[in-house]
């Protein structure tokens, strides 16, 4: 229900703030607005998308929860959606969600309305790799082939010195 709404009105909201803006400042300088927005938003975006992107990496590399930098590079990226929107009100909301603040109030009220769930199998109901003892000096891995007699008496192999 609630995506019907935005879908209703987040176009009237736009269609009223252009007639707004153009009926105050004109029909070209509102244009000009728009694609200013625009591009300084792409520019905002690919920079914001790369601090977060680092922030994936490093929690990755570090073993930690990656579900913070994964939730900011979604906002990011629905960021760089509104900002390429034409309008003022999704330009408004696309850059507010690139302040990192507004990112962190956001992913914690959306963490506090979702519960997680998990499951855990006790250790001897997983199958576990095969134990082997320790072993002592090298090992070499190989595999080899029989060679029949007849095969023996042809002459030597070109690998050895006569």
């Amino acid at each position: 229900m609630w995506l019907l709404i935005a879908f209703i009105a987040v176009p009237i909201i736009e269609i009223a703030l252009f007639i707004q803006v153009g009926g105050i400042i004109g029909l070209w300088p509102t244009l000009l607005i728009v694609l200013i927005t625009a591009v300084l938003g792409t520019y905002l975006v690919r920079t914001q998308g790369m601090l977060a992107l680092g922030q994936l990496r490093s929690s990755f590399s570090d073993m930690r929860d990656p579900t913070e930098p994964l939730v900011h590079g979604a906002m990011i990226l629905f960021a760089g959606a509104l900002l390429l929107t034409p309008g003022f009100f999704t330009d408004a909301v696309g850059f507010s969600l690139l302040i990192p603040g507004v990112r962190q109030a956001a992913y914690r009220a959306i963490r506090a309305r979702v519960t997680v769930q998990s499951f855990d199998t006790p250790r001897q109901q997983h199958p576990q790799h095969p134990q082997h003892p320790p072993r002592d000096g090298d090992v070499i891995d190989g595999e080899y082939t029989e060679i029949d007699e007849d095969e023996e008496s042809k002459g030597p192999s070109g690998w050895t010195k006569h």
